[in-house]
């Protein structure tokens, strides 16, 4: 699978290469149902708790049947899953990518005639593409470690720097990566140890442990492509008194790490407000139900359009923005030692 770059094209461009729009092979009913997999609850919170809401409201409020299942991790139940929707019917197939198993699904819900989207990961073959700026995204993160460098009064280009990245099964992974990787290269950073990938805190956790040993106990900063990768990597650097002094990136602004930014462990998050992504997907998937041709403004290198949904970078000072929005609450945030600097700042 090539994995996508982003090529801004300036004008809107049609999605002339869907030979059928808004209709499954079986139609009737089943022409009206958008079938959704998303991929697990442990790579992030975000799937169960921001993504099926905000999907299944939209597109119920538009007058549209919804399926969505979760695959729970698993590529097999993935796959099962896929095939139970298509044989019940579906009008417009949605794909979270899970280890590569939405490419088959794709694959099978095109033969049947039926438009794929694919949602916050890319899918080689799909129709449309719905995500975040993903190079922006990691741009955000790459900006937070130098900034948090220069707070610190070091140099960037003598810096020890770790690189915790995300699943390479996940092609947004590389895209956080390149985004990263090119702010700080361009200030002078090198990565002194990056482990192989996961999207996993207790494996980041070991993974980092192992490169801290590796570096004699040295680092000045850790690039963390998540929050949850961000928790074991700060989990580390507590248990060796290092908590608060290394600046450390992240991402999806997850209650942990929401505290962690709010503690002074993690230097920012990078808020994807899921209601946006759900929105701008809903609308494609309502074009497509309704037998229309949508529109988007980018392409993919591999040529899909492409919807890209602007990220905010998240530090202590605008914590607060992710929770008046709702996509977080002041209980699951201020719990232990967050609670007393919630109290200082007014976060309620």
């Amino acid at each position: 699978m090539k994995k996508s770059s982003l090529i801004s094209i300036g004008a809107v461009v049609a999605a002339s290469a869907l030979l059928l729009t808004g209709c499954s092979a079986t139609g009737g009913a089943s022409a009206s149902r958008a079938c959704v997999i998303l991929p697990d609850s442990e790579s992030s919170p975000r799937w169960e708790n921001n993504d099926r809401p905000a999907l299944e409201a939209a597109l119920t409020d538009a007058g549209f049947e919804t399926d969505i299942q979760n695959a729970g991790g698993d590529t097999a139940k993935y796959a099962t899953i896929a095939d139970q929707q298509l044989a019940k019917g579906c009008g417009v197939m949605v794909l979270v990518d899970l280890q590569g198993a939405g490419v088959t699904v794709a694959e099978k819900a095109k033969a049947q005639g039926i438009p794929v989207v694919a949602y916050d990961r890319p899918i080689a073959g799909a129709d449309f593409y719905v995500s975040f700026d993903n190079e922006g995204v990691g741009a955000i993160q790459g900006g937070c470690i130098v900034d948090g460098l220069a707070a610190l009064g070091k140099d960037p280009k003598t810096a020890v720097v770790v690189y915790i990245g995300g699943d390479a099964a996940d092609g947004n992974a590389k895209m956080f990566r390149d985004g990263a990787v090119g702010v700080m290269e361009a200030a002078g950073i090198t990565a002194a140890a990056e482990p192989a990938g996961v999207w996993d805190g207790a494996k980041s956790a070991t993974n980092f442990e192992q490169a801290l040993t590796s570096l004699g106990g040295k680092v000045d900063a850790v690039w963390a492509a998540n929050d949850p990768n961000a928790g074991g990597v700060i989990e580390i650097l507590a248990k060796n008194g290092l908590a608060g002094s290394v600046p450390v990136s992240g991402q999806d602004a997850t209650p942990a790490g929401l505290g962690n930014v709010l503690l002074g462990f993690q230097s920012c998050t990078v808020w994807k407000p899921a209601s946006l992504e759900a929105a701008a997907a809903s609308e494609i998937i309502i074009a497509l139900l309704k037998g229309e041709t949508p529109t988007a403004e980018k392409m993919t290198a591999d040529g899909v359009p492409f919807v890209a949904v602007t990220p905010t970078k998240i530090t202590k000072d605008n914590v607060i923005d992710v929770i008046t929005a709702g996509d977080a609450t002041a209980a699951d945030v201020c719990v232990g030692d967050v609670a007393a600097v919630c109290a200082e700042l007014g976060i309620k």
